[in-house]
């Protein structure tokens, strides 16, 4: 990761897991800086990821895990014939409203973890052949998935990014901070 995240205030263990997650979905909100929509859904490499799929994938992964803690249904599920739409733009879907739809979600994450009454509070897993049988997750755990999804993709768009146009990772964080003429 090229970015700092702040130690949080002494015991918050909340706020240091809400900023870790914050910090990688900034990662995936860089790579999209100055591109176009078509150069965002763009696929230049051998993988079908493009940074515009991979953004509305991470943000309605995070809405079903916000869904799943919230024990809520997910009004955007998706089933095993819509499940490749999760990783491209359709119909008249754009950039600008998925980072829209994810900054609702990525508030309506935080409002709900900081109201959990302890982060151990658990909720059951729905039945999945990937789940384990009875399964349950903390709130914790929850948070520290999320660092790791967001992270896992944030590395790809990374790539994908120094493949559409040399920008890398670091470039884009001095853009993003007002430092433009770093390379």
């Amino acid at each position: 990761m090229v970015t700092h995240v702040p130690a949080e205030a002494p015991g918050d263990e909340r706020g240091m897991l809400l900023s870790f997650v914050e910090a990688q979905r900034g990662a995936v909100r860089r790579s999209l800086l100055g591109l176009t929509e078509e150069q965002a859904a763009s696929r230049p490499s051998a993988s079908e990821l493009s940074l515009s799929g991979l953004l509305k994938h991470v943000a309605e992964t995070e809405l079903n895990w916000l869904r799943m803690a919230q024990q809520r249904p997910n009004e955007n599920a998706r089933t095993q014939e819509t499940w490749a739409d999760s990783f491209r733009l359709v119909g008249d879907e754009t950039v600008e409203q998925m980072l829209e739809f994810w900054d609702g979600v990525a508030a309506e994450t935080e409002k709900f973890i900081r109201s959990v009454p302890d982060l151990g509070d658990t909720f059951p897993l729905p039945e999945a052949p990937w789940f384990p049988k009875d399964g349950q997750v903390s709130m914790r755990w929850v948070l520290a998935h999320l660092v790791e999804e967001i992270a896992r993709h944030a590395g790809h768009a990374d790539i994908i990014r120094e493949s559409l146009d040399g920008r890398t990772a670091l470039a884009l964080v001095a853009e993003a901070g007002g430092y433009s003429n770093q390379s």
